[in-house]
C-alpha cells in the first residue's frame, strides 16, 4: 500500500514538473505592466475599450477593425439582463422625462427636441420589450493592440480610433488594468473588467463582427463558397433584370476557369452555351461535353458570310430587318476599312444595296432571307463599277484577293446547332481580331433572335471589340438588348485599363447585373475601386486574393467568393500548364 501511495506522489510531480516546462515555454521571458500597456517579452500590448456609442449604430460597423491590416484581437461579452428590471428602469426613467417636460411646459420655455426624442425612444423600447421583440444586454467590446515598440504600438491605436470615430464611436486605453485587459482578451470568457453598456437586440445585431450576404437560391448553379460565412453561392443569373455577367481581373487570377465552371454547370440545366475562344482554351471543353468546336482563322475551313441576313421574327418587319443589316455591314466595313468621309460612307451604304440587289434581295423581296446571299468580292465589283467607290474597292481589295480572303469572301459553313458551341479566333491575326469578333458575334445574334431559348454567349478577351468605336458600339447594343431574346452576355477582360477607359466597357458594366471582379492588378485597382465603388477593404482583399478567390457582384449585394469545382470538373475546366501536362501525361501512358 505504501508503495502505491509512493508511486502516486511520484506521477503527481511528474505531471506538475511537465506543466511547469510547459508554462517556461508559452510564457515571454519578461512581463513589464505599466500604466496603459503591458510588454510582454518583446511585444508592447495595449487594451482599448468601447467608452460610447452614436445614439444608432450601423450595420457590421465593425468590420473596418476586423479587416485592418493589423494584428488586433477583439473580444465581445454579451450577458442578457432581465426583462423585469430593465421594465422598471424604463418606466422610471419614462416618468422623470415626462415631469421635465411637463415643467419646462408649465415654464413656458420652448420643446427641447432632446427630451422629445428621448421619450419617444423610451416608449418604443419599452413597447418592444413588453412585445418580446427586443432584449437589452450587457454589451463589453475589448480591443488588445500588438506593436514591436511603442510607437508602433501609438500608430496602431490612433488608426483604430480614426476608423472608429468616423463612425461616432470612441475607445479608451484601460488605465492601471491592464493585466485584466490581458485576461479578457484571452479565449476564456473571463471579463474581469466589467466596463460595459447596455444595448437592445437590434443594436446588438449590428454589432457582430462576420456580417455577409447570403446568395444561396433554391435554382440556378454554385458559383463558389462565400468566404466570409462559407456558405454556398447558389445563384440563377437569369433571375436579374438582365442576365449579362461581367468578369475582370488580371492574367492568372482564374477568370477563365470561373466562367468555363459556369458553362460546364449550366450545361446541366439545359442551357445553351456559344463561346468566342481567343486562346484555345475551351476546346478540351466542348469535346468533353459533346459541343463543336470552330476553328475561324485566314486558313481554316470554317466560315462566316458577313452578308447572310437573319430571318425576321414574328413580330419583325422583313424591311426593318433589311435596314438593320445593312448598317451592321457598315460598322462592320468602317472597321475593315478605317475612317471614311460622309460622301465615301454615302458611296458605300448605296453599294452595299446594290450587291444586294444583284442578287434579287432587297428590303421588299419576298422572303429575301430565304436567298442566297452575296460575297465580299460581290461588293467589290459594284465599288468599283460606281463613281466615287474606286478607292473603297482597292482599299477592300486585300479582304478579297489577298491572303485575308480565305476568311472573309467565303460561304458560311459553321452550325450553332449543339448546346456548347466554341469558335476559336487563336490563329487570327492580330489586327484581324476585332473584326473576326464583329463578325462572328453579329451571326450568333441572327441564330439568337431567329429562336428563342435560354442562352449564354461568352466573349473571352472582349477588351479587344472595345479598341474601336464600331465594335465597341455594337457589342454595347448585344448586351442591351440580350434580356429581349433569353441571352446572358459574359464578357471577360484581363486588359481593366482599356475596358474601363472606353464609354462603352463601363456601359456594359453598368448594364450587367453579374460582376465578377477576381485578383487585381496595384496598377489598376485604385480605377476598379472607383468604378464598383469598392471600400478600402475590399480593395485590399482584391491585391491579396489567391488564384480563384475575388469579389461575386450579384445586383445590390456582393460577398467574397471562393471558386471551388470537384475532381472531375477540374480535370475538365483547368487551363493550368502543368496540370494539362500531367493530364497528357496520363492520357499516353
Amino acid at each position: 500500500m505504501k508503495q502505491l501511495d509512493a508511486q502516486q506522489i511520484n506521477q503527481k510531480e511528474l505531471e506538475q514538473e511537465k506543466k511547469r516546462r510547459l508554462i517556461n515555454v508559452l510564457a515571454p521571458p519578461v512581463v513589464e505592466i505599466e500604466a496603459d500597456f503591458i510588454k510582454l517579452g518583446g511585444v508592447f500590448v495595449r487594451t482599448l475599450f468601447i467608452s460610447s456609442y452614436p445614439r444608432f449604430l450601423s450595420q457590421n460597423w465593425i468590420s473596418p477593425i476586423i479587416n485592418l491590416d493589423e494584428t488586433v484581437d477583439v473580444s465581445i461579452f454579451i450577458q442578457p439582463i432581465p426583462t423585469e428590471s430593465v421594465l422598471k428602469k424604463l418606466e422610471s426613467q419614462l416618468t422623470g422625462v415626462e415631469a421635465d417636460m411637463m415643467e419646462r411646459e408649465k415654464k413656458g420655455l420652448i420643446r427641447d427636441p432632446l427630451l422629445e426624442a428621448a421619450y419617444t425612444n423610451i416608449e418604443d423600447l419599452r413597447d418592444k420589450m413588453q412585445t418580446s421583440e427586443e432584449r437589452v444586454f450587457k454589451f463589453g467590446l475589448y480591443l488588445m493592440l500588438y506593436g514591436k515598440t511603442k510607437e508602433a504600438l501609438e500608430d496602431v491605436e490612433n488608426k483604430i480610433k480614426s476608423l472608429l470615430e468616423s463612425r461616432l464611436i470612441y475607445a479608451k486605453p484601460v488605465v492601471y488594468k491592464q493585466e485584466q485587459g490581458i485576461v479578457g482578451g484571452l479565449p476564456l470568457g473571463i471579463d474581469n473588467l466589467k466596463l460595459n453598456t447596455s444595448l437592445n437586440t437590434s443594436s446588438l445585431s449590428a454589432s457582430f463582427p462576420f456580417v455577409s450576404f447570403d446568395l444561396s437560391d433554391n435554382k440556378g448553379i454554385l458559383y463558389g463558397i462565400n468566404r466570409h460565412n462559407s456558405s454556398l453561392i447558389l445563384f440563377d443569373r437569369f433571375s436579374l433584370e438582365n442576365a449579362n455577367t461581367v468578369v475582370l481581373g488580371k492574367s492568372g487570377g482564374g477568370k477563365s476557369y470561373a466562367v468555363k465552371l459556369e458553362i460546364l454547370r449550366s450545361l446541366m440545366l439545359g442551357i445553351d452555351n456559344i463561346v468566342i475562344d481567343p486562346e484555345n482554351e475551351y476546346k478540351y471543353l466542348a469535346e468533353a461535353t459533346g459541343g463543336s468546336f470552330f476553328h475561324i482563322s485566314l486558313t481554316s475551313g470554317d466560315h462566316i458570310n458577313p452578308f447572310d441576313i437573319p430571318q425576321p421574327q414574328p413580330d419583325d418587319k422583313p424591311q426593318e430587318v433589311y435596314r438593320a443589316n445593312v448598317i451592321t455591314l457598315m460598322g462592320l466595313l468602317k472597321l475593315m476599312l478605317g475612317s471614311m468621309t460622309p460622301e465615301e460612307e454615302s458611296v458605300l451604304n448605296e453599294a452595299i444595296d446594290q450587291t444586294y440587289a444583284s442578287y434579287d434581295i432587297t428590303a421588299d423581296t419576298e422572303s429575301f432571307w430565304k436567298k442566297s446571299p452575296p460575297l465580299m468580292r460581290d461588293l467589290q465589283a459594284v465599288l468599283e463599277s460606281m463613281q466615287g467607290g474606286e478607292a473603297l474597292g482597292q482599299r477592300l481589295e486585300k479582304y478579297t484577293k489577298g491572303i485575308y480572303s480565305g476568311f472573309l469572301n467565303e460561304r458560311t459553313n459553321v452550325e450553332l446547332n449543339d448546346q456548347l458551341v466554341v469558335l476559336s479566333i487563336r490563329d487570327m491575326e492580330e489586327e484581324l481580331r476585332p473584326i473576326a469578333m464583329y463578325i462572328i458575334i453579329d451571326y450568333i445574334w441572327g441564330a439568337i433572335r431567329r429562336e428563342l431559348k435560354k442562352r449564354i454567349l461568352t466573349i473571352d478577351e472582349a477588351w479587344w471589340m472595345l479598341q474601336q468605336k464600331e465594335s465597341a458600339s455594337f457589342l454595347f447594343g448585344i448586351a442591351k438588348r440580350a434580356r429581349k431574346y433569353f441571352l446572358g452576355l459574359t464578357t471577360i477582360s484581363q486588359d481593366i485599363a482599356d475596358f474601363l477607359s472606353s464609354d462603352y466597357g463601363r456601359a456594359i458594366i453598368a448594364n450587367s447585373s453579374l460582376q465578377i471582379l477576381m485578383k487585381q492588378s496595384p496598377t489598376t485597382i485604385d480605377q476598379v475601386q472607383e468604378v464598383f465603388n469598392l471600400t478600402d477593404e475590399e480593395k485590399l482583399l482584391l491585391l491579396e486574393d489567391n488564384v480563384g478567390e475575388g469579389l461575386f457582384f450579384a445586383g445590390t449585394k456582393h460577398v467574397a467568393i471562393k471558386i471551388m469545382s470537384s475532381y472531375i470538373e477540374d480535370q475538365i475546366i483547368t487551363s493550368d500548364p502543368e496540370q494539362l501536362l500531367e493530364i497528357k501525361r496520363m492520357k499516353e501512358n
